[in-house]
């Protein structure tokens, strides 16, 4: 792809400009006709964050509109500067006529395409959870998310069902146990994930968990081990439980992705906040709740209903 509008070019962009410039070259003086359009990226974050360092508290006070056009400028000058970087290496090329995504045609190209798309009836509207920055108030690419190992705690957390379920089941109390490393995700909680292939137990104190996991559960003290019931994991499927933060009601859902690996085997899902949960909950229709705003911070969809 093109460069990115940004900085002064490094080694990465060289071998990249080099290699390309090798094959036109061959081609070209094997008198075949040859050209080679430069173009640059002049979207995306990481121009947002340069020209944001450049405004400090000024930007506060901006419109969108202005702070778009320092944006511009911040791009168009990079081009410039990365331009005359790669003549310094040889590369031969149209440089006068460059195609850059800033561009308003360029833009409104995109928009003419994307309106023959949904012409043909391939969009859809719906909320999907993406990567977002809450200090750029920004979505991410997933390039630009990084990881940090850290030790955490857990949490395990019972969810009653509720009189249906429980009499569907031929009990008189259950409780579906979940567990989960993101607890402040709990809030959000739509459903309840079950891996279908396994079998799940109902003990005495009505607990539910994954028969191949009772034993952890036990060590854990978390149960005394005894068996009221034993069932596979389909006969709790579309049963409803009650999130004991909110009195939200949770689906009980199948999910390939739970794991006997640790655990209660319950998994607790949020389709707001993961793309596995997102594409479990959309096999079953499930609303996307999404209670956290464009800055990071819990908003009034909290509210039970």
């Amino acid at each position: 792809g093109p460069p990115y509008a940004n900085g002064h070019i490094h080694i990465g962009h060289a071998l990249n400009k080099i290699l390309k410039e090798t094959i036109i070259k061959t081609h070209y003086f094997k008198g075949e006709s040859v050209r080679f359009t430069p173009g640059w990226d002049c979207h995306g974050l990481p121009i947002e964050q340069q020209v944001e360092v450049k405004l400090g508290e000024k930007k506060k006070s901006l419109s969108k509109k202005e702070i778009r056009e320092f944006c511009r400028q911040h791009a168009s000058e990079f081009v410039d500067i990365q331009r005359e970087e790669f003549k310094n290496l040889g590369i031969i090329a149209d440089w006068d006529k460059p195609y850059l995504t800033m561009k308003f045609e360029f833009e409104a190209a995109i928009y003419r395409t994307l309106c023959e798309i949904a012409k043909k009836g391939l969009l859809c509207e719906r909320s999907k959870p993406v990567f977002w920055s809450w200090a750029a108030k920004s979505a991410l690419a997933e390039a630009e998310v990084e990881y940090q190992d850290k030790e955490d705690y857990s949490i395990f957390v019972a969810f009653d069902l509720d009189v249906k379920a429980c009499e569907k089941l031929g009990v008189s109390k259950a409780s579906a146990v979940i567990w989960t490393t993101t607890p402040w995700t709990l809030v959000a909680n739509q459903a309840i994930a079950l891996n279908p292939n396994e079998n799940y137990v109902i003990t005495k104190e009505g607990l539910i968990f994954a028969s191949a996991l009772l034993k952890s559960m036990v060590e854990k003290g978390l149960t005394s081990g005894e068996i009221q019931k034993e069932l596979n994991a389909k006969e709790f499927e579309k049963l409803e439980a009650i999130n004991p933060l909110n009195g939200r009601k949770s689906v009980l859902i199948m999910g390939e992705h739970v794991l006997m690996d640790g655990g209660s085997g319950l998994v607790h899902t949020a389709p707001g906040h993961g793309e596995d949960d997102y594409y479990a909950c959309l096999k079953y229709g499930i609303e996307v709740l999404m209670p956290v705003d464009d800055g990071g911070c819990y908003d009034e969809t909290l509210r039970a209903k």
